[in-house]
C-alpha cells in the first residue's frame, strides 16, 4: 500500500517561498502520476498541480501557474512544490496525491488520485 509524507510547509511572510517535499513510501514512485492539492480554510480541497509518471509535461490550476512549479526526483521517490511569491490566501494544508500506476492522462479530479499523504500547513502572513 503506498504511504505519502509530505513535509516542508511552515509560516512565511507574503512575498516569500516555500518548498513542499513529498516521500512515497512501500510503492514504485516511478509508476505513478503525482499532484499537490491544498485545502484553504473555508474551502473545498483544490487542485493545484500534477506531474506523469514520465515527467514530461505538468499541468497547473490557471490561478497558480505563474507562482507555483512542480516537480519529481523518481531517484528518491520524492514529488516537490516550489511556491514563490507566497500570499495570504495561499494559506492551508497541502496535500501530495498519487493516482493509480500508470494512469492515462494527467488528471486534475480529487477522485483521479487514490493515495493521499496526511498534509502540511502552510500560513503566509501579510
Amino acid at each position: 500500500q503506498e504511504r505519502l509524507v509530505e513535509s516542508g510547509g511552515g509560516s512565511v511572510q507574503a512575498g516569500g517561498s516555500l518548498r513542499l517535499s513529498c516521500i512515497m513510501f512501500d510503492g514504485k514512485f516511478s509508476a505513478h502520476t503525482m499532484g499537490w492539492f491544498r485545502q484553504t480554510p473555508g474551502a473545498e480541497r483544490e487542485f493545484v498541480a500534477a506531474i506523469p509518471w514520465t515527467g514530461e509535461s505538468t499541468q497547473y490550476a490557471d490561478s497558480l501557474k505563474d507562482r507555483f512549479t512542480i516537480s519529481r526526483d523518481n531517484t528518491k521517490n520524492a514529488l516537490y512544490l516550489q511556491m514563490n511569491h507566497l500570499k495570504p490566501e495561499d494559506t492551508g494544508v497541502y496535500y501530495c496525491a498519487a493516482t493509480n500506476p500508470y494512469a492515462r492522462g494527467l488528471p486534475s479530479r480529487r477522485n483521479d488520485f487514490p493515495y493521499w499523504g496526511q498534509g502540511t500547513q502552510v500560513t503566509v502572513s501579510s
